[in-house]
């Protein structure tokens, strides 16, 4: 069974592709690949530059549909099962049950509460009870 985390910013004005580099440079101490599904492609350029220049001692290595970056972002799903999804669609993934985990991360505005919402009911629908981590 898929894990599903809600990354909740309730104080904390953190942008989400700001969260999304702190959490990706912690997840690969763990050896993790890490896919970020992305179908906007404004946000995957930024996703990439931040990735470049997030942290001032080293870089996050990635890249746009390079599937054997340790970090890779697309607007496409993996094939395999063994990433961690970062979601950065408008709707829950439906096809949750392929990977081992999920994150989502809402920033602090009311927009993005109200979308993430939405994805937290339509998980519960889907039979998941999302973890929630407020930040």
């Amino acid at each position: 069974m898929a894990k599903v985390s809600f990354y909740l910013f309730e104080k904390s004005p953190e942008r989400q592709v700001e969260s999304t580099c702190r959490l990706c440079r912690k997840i690969l101490r763990q050896q993790a690949r890490i896919w970020l599904h992305c179908p906007d492609p404004e946000l995957q350029q930024i996703l990439d530059e931040r990735l470049w220049s997030f942290d001032a001692s080293s870089f996050i290595p990635h890249g746009i549909n390079q599937t054997q970056a340790s970090v890779c972002i697309s607007a496409e799903l993996p094939q395999q099962s063994d990433w961690i999804v970062f979601n950065f669609n408008s709707q829950a993934l439906e096809a949750y049950a392929k990977f081992s985990h999920i994150i989502e991360i809402i920033e602090n505005h009311e927009a993005a509460k109200v979308l993430g919402r939405e994805k937290f009911k339509q998980y519960r629908r889907l039979g998941i009870e999302p973890q929630t981590f407020k930040l």
